[in-house]
């Protein structure tokens, strides 16, 4: 496997395999087994790779088959669901401080394509994005749909990361979640 930052060349692929696994595409039998529930556009993620080198993918015999998106409050800004968060970031405290736009970013989505999933992808390309993110804030901020339990257990137990509250948005209940960016990923969780 071979980790990067995207470049714009990859969008296409990149779109492709979020495509697979995006909540209003992926096949309901697939759903158990995790999803995307953000749409993005060939637009957005340029504005990601130009503005914010935040999408990083993983490429397997030349094939991409896993990308992590991570960028500041200021690229979620336009979705209300992240317009949301950055409200009650101050109200949470974590590393001895209330979050804020400036000490904290938005991890995710990270999609893994299920042919190379178990194998230690997702370790590696979180990983990566975390060791790229860390140089610009110390603290990671995401969430999972609570419908989600695989990406719950995933993040929890294989990842460290921790629950830092619940809320509801959009009739849809989630776990916010944080971790300490200068702390390597711990594979044997």
């Amino acid at each position: 496997m071979k980790y990067k930052i995207a470049e714009l060349s990859d969008i296409p692929e990149v779109l492709r395999l979020h495509y697979r696994y995006q909540v209003d595409s992926i096949a309901e039998e697939d759903k158990k087994d995790g999803f995307v529930t953000t749409a993005f556009t060939e637009a957005q993620l340029t504005e990601l790779i130009d503005k914010e080198q935040g999408l990083f993918i993983g490429l397997k015999d030349g094939d991409l088959v896993a990308y992590v998106m991570a960028a500041s409050w200021q690229f979620w800004s336009a979705w209300p669901m992240f317009a949301h968060m950055i409200k009650s970031l101050p109200e949470l405290h974590y590393l001895g401080q209330a979050l804020s736009i400036d000490n904290s970013y938005q991890y995710g989505p990270v999609c893994i394509d299920k042919a190379v999933r178990g194998a230690g992808v997702l370790e590696a390309i979180f990983d990566f994005s975390r060791a790229a993110m860390a140089k610009r804030y110390p603290i990671l901020v995401t969430f999972v749909n609570r419908n989600n339990p695989r990406s719950y257990h995933a993040h929890t137990r294989k990842l460290g990361l921790a629950v830092i509250q619940e809320f509801e948005f959009n009739n849809n209940h989630y776990y916010e979640l944080v971790y300490d960016t200068s702390k390597k990923c711990e594979t044997s969780r």
